[in-house]
């Protein structure tokens, strides 16, 4: 891959952004990497947790408008509806995402934050949607963004463009944790471990029916947490967890199979 960069370490894999003339801009060779990465580990089920990294100067700077600038309208449609599916890679995907954010994240890079499972910030990490200071609303962030924070806080960074510190987007619930730099990398690892531990069948009905009935009214997401709690009662994972839990043990889960509910 030219844009990215990829280890794994037990059940996680870290994906690094790579396109540092441009502080890691989501080019459209960029999105199409990172989506077929991630189209590659739903399919494989080889690890429960995707981080995704940049550097220590940026995140990601969202879009490359140097790439747009030479784009046609029809280029640039395309260039955006591949950003479309890849959030609808992160969001569908089993694995739980997690953005370790360090530097700026700003406009498609914030939005990338937004879309993330979670997300661990550095001290020094950044966040805006600056696109309107050149002209270019930041329409798509805007999406993620304002499921995320407060609807008056997100049109303040909408229409002002301004950043906001990690402090900030910690208590906007932007973030998870604010961690000082030399930590970000054992904290994130350490967020990442929590969730290994578990099933990765259970994570992958747990994520669906989590951001499922987000919408929902709150008797009908309550129907629908019911039918979908009442069939994980009897997934062979829930079946090994709660006999493991009566016997005083560690449960071993089946992370191959794909029994769905």
């Amino acid at each position: 891959m030219e844009f990215l960069s990829v280890r794994k370490n037990e059940d996680i894999a870290y994906v690094t952004l790579q396109n540092p003339r441009e502080f890691n801009a989501l080019s459209l060779k960029l999105l199409q990497e990172l989506d077929s990465f991630l189209q590659e580990v739903a399919e494989k089920r080889e690890v429960k947790v995707v981080v995704i990294e940049g550097s220590t100067k940026a995140f990601c700077s969202g879009h490359s408008l140097r790439e747009i600038e030479n784009m046609s309208a029809h280029e640039v449609l395309k260039l955006f509806q591949t950003c479309q599916l890849l959030m609808r890679r992160i969001r569908e995907i089993p694995q739980i995402v997690i953005s370790k954010v360090e530097g700026v994240a700003v406009a498609a890079g914030c939005q990338l934050v937004a879309i993330s499972d979670m997300a661990v910030a550095s001290e020094n990490a950044r966040f805006g949607t600056p696109g309107i200071n050149s002209g270019l609303f930041c329409s798509t962030p805007a999406v993620f963004l304002s499921r995320n924070i407060g609807r008056k806080k997100a049109a303040e960074m909408l229409f002002t463009g301004n950043l906001i510190s990690a402090r900030e987007a910690l208590e906007l619930g932007l973030v998870n944790k604010v961690v000082p730099p030399n930590m970000l990398d054992e904290e994130t690892e350490k967020l990442a471990k929590d969730v290994t531990k578990q099933s990765l069948n259970i994570i992958e009905i747990g994520k669906r029916m989590f951001y499922q009935q987000l919408n929902m009214e709150d008797f009908q997401a309550l129907n629908y947490a019911t039918e979908v709690i009442a069939l994980n009662s009897k997934h062979p994972d829930a079946v090994e967890g709660i006999r493991a839990f009566f016997e005083k043990r560690t449960p071993v889960w089946n992370d191959k199979l794909t029994t769905r509910i």
